[in-house]
């Protein structure tokens, strides 16, 4: 046990230390960062990812396939957080501040135990899942992950190796049942799309790209037409 705790132990306290110097506004950035800040940094980046399949995708079954993608990705969150639910039951780790003195301890009240860490378990899962739809937004997503693995440790509610198992178990339940799960949720939503309203919402962002289009190509028409008309006029007048 003392090869586990002790590097994990010397990065707690390097870590959670910054907390200590850090100006209170700062702490509290950090808590509200850390409790809610990504969490809705994450729907902001699923709403991107949602909009990116919807404008950019030409084909159908293509918007609907990236649609399941985004549906799967708080599926796999979930999915995550239960197989989360007996590996700390088995670990039964507790929670730093409760074995070492000396932490600042910006979030009181977590009596569960530590390992792994559910917030960052949710949050790697999410982002993975947007990945797979679309790799810009999801490329951030995963950094908004791995910056609420940081947050836990610096407010000492959670060991290095909490997070990192956190961001491993839901990497893994994103990626590995992504197959089985596409191939369940694509038809359902597929079948569900044949709601006017939900087919509405799967496509408002290609319809507002294809009247962006066409009020760009209208406006190229327009110069090529007046272009037209001058060079008509130009032959004219030299005749």
């Amino acid at each position: 046990m003392a090869l586990w705790d002790n590097p994990d132990v010397e990065l707690l306290y390097e870590i959670n230390g910054l907390a200590k110097d850090a100006p209170t506004w700062a702490d509290r950035a950090m808590e509200y960062i850390g409790e809610y800040g990504i969490a809705v940094g994450l729907v902001v980046l699923a709403l991107w990812a949602w909009w990116g399949v919807t404008r950019k995708r030409e084909s159908r079954d293509e918007a609907l396939s990236g649609f399941a993608g985004l549906v799967w990705a708080p599926l796999a969150a979930l999915i995550a957080l239960a197989v989360n639910i007996p590996i700390r039951g088995f670990v039964e780790r507790p929670r730093p501040f409760l074995e070492h003195k000396g932490l600042e301890v910006l979030v009181a009240g977590k009596t569960d135990f530590s390992f792994v860490s559910d917030h960052a378990t949710l949050t790697m899962a999410i982002a993975v899942g947007i990945f797979m739809v679309q790799r810009k937004p999801g490329l951030i997503a995963i950094g908004l992950a791995v910056l609420e693995g940081f947050c836990r440790v610096y407010m000492g509610v959670h060991y290095p190796t909490d997070v990192v198992g956190g961001l491993a178990l839901g990497t893994a339940v994103a990626l590995l049942l992504a197959p089985v799960a596409m191939w369940a949720l694509t038809p359902l939503v597929r079948a569900v799309a044949g709601n006017a309203r939900l087919e509405a919402l799967l496509w408002a962002g290609a319809a507002a790209a294809a009247v962006g289009a066409a009020a760009a190509g209208g406006g190229a028409r327009s110069g090529r037409d007046g272009g037209a008309r001058r060079r008509t006029g130009d032959r004219d007048l030299a005749a």
